[in-house]
């Protein structure tokens, strides 16, 4: 089994959840940037959650499939359609053999995931399929999907299948769906701006008390030379005190709110360096890390300090609202 890249549209990788318990060795975590929409469209395929993904950025590819997929989409919409009908998202979907997906621009977000039942036979480098560009190693060849790549595709266990697709009759040689479907909910939030709650990073107390209240209450955009390593932020320089632009350099986790020189604050993000040493003002809490990973170069951002108690209570709340959706997927599947 395998697909075949017909367009490869914007930068198209595989990831999964990331290459943890490396960074010491000075290898980058990686995986997907939005992992709650990475984890839900592996659940509508009765995939493990860990399981590789490809990730779509603001315009996607044209696939092709050489056999019969049990797919699913998930974060921002593409708008995909095969043969002249719109592939739905949230959904586990049968795509028969020669099927061509075709995805457009993303709309309400920036990223999307394809999810394959039986995952991508790729192999896992430091136990991860995640794709690490700049290192060349990972995925798909360490590299962004291009024109003509062919990827190999396991055969997911016939009993791995919903019900409802092994009752299909065998003459069906059309896309099929299910009527119901899961949707990211409040999990991910869009708004214009943006409310992003931090916390305070581990140079905080070196910025002015005018500045940390100046971060706080301006409104910052996406540059557009943003990426997976981290977003550009665009708005009101922030001052730090003099000889305090550089830091001894430390590790950053995901979500790491540095301060350059220029006082245009950087939000690290998957792909990001093992070590920075610019200050940090602040950390993008864990919850909202994936709305902030689908916002689109242009769109805006506030920052709204809360405290790390808050910030626990949040993931919490995520957390059991994906544990109550993937509860409900397995009862569908079933």
């Amino acid at each position: 089994m395998s697909l075949v890249v017909e367009r490869a549209g914007l930068p198209a990788t595989l990831q999964d959840l990331g290459r943890h318990g490396h960074q010491h060795e000075g290898v980058p975590v990686n995986g997907a940037m939005d992992p709650v929409s990475h984890r839900l469209a592996n659940r509508l395929v009765a995939n493990d959650e860990a399981e590789a993904t490809l990730e779509l950025t603001l315009t996607g590819p044209r696939l092709r499939f050489d056999a019969d997929a049990i797919v699913a989409l998930g974060g921002a919409d593409f708008g995909a359609f095969v043969d002249g009908r719109r592939v739905p998202l949230g959904r586990p979907v049968r795509l028969p053999a020669g099927s061509v997906v075709d995805f457009g621009k993303a709309v309400d977000g920036g990223r999307g995931y394809l999810a394959v039942a039986g995952g991508f036979d790729v192999p896992a480098m430091l136990g991860s399929r995640s794709t690490a560009v700049r290192g060349g190693y990972g995925g798909h060849r360490g590299r962004a999907l291009r024109k003509g790549d062919v990827l190999a595709l396991r055969d997911a266990h016939a009993g791995a299948q919903p019900r409802w697709m092994r009752l299909l009759p065998p003459q069906g040689r059309r896309m099929v769906a299910p009527p119901w479907g899961v949707t990211r909910l409040g999990l991910i939030a869009r708004a214009d701006p943006l409310p992003v709650r931090v916390v305070p990073g581990r140079h905080w107390a070196m910025f002015p008390v005018a500045v940390r209240e100046q971060f706080a209450a301006e409104v910052f955009r996406v540059a557009a030379d943003s990426d997976r390593m981290g977003f550009r932020l665009a708005g009101a320089a922030l001052a730090t005190r003099r000889g305090h632009d550089e830091t001894l350099s430390e590790g950053v986790p995901c979500g790491a709110v540095q301060v350059p020189p220029g006082g245009q604050p950087i939000v690290l993000l998957a792909d990001r360096q093992t070590t920075g040493g610019y200050p940090v003002i602040a950390n993008v809490v864990t919850a909202d890390l994936a709305s902030i990973a689908q916002m689109r170069p242009g769109e805006a951002v506030r920052f709204e300090p809360v405290s790390r108690e808050a910030a626990f209570a949040a993931l919490a709340v995520r957390e059991r609202e994906i544990a109550r959706l993937g509860e409900a997927i397995a009862l569908r599947l079933a």
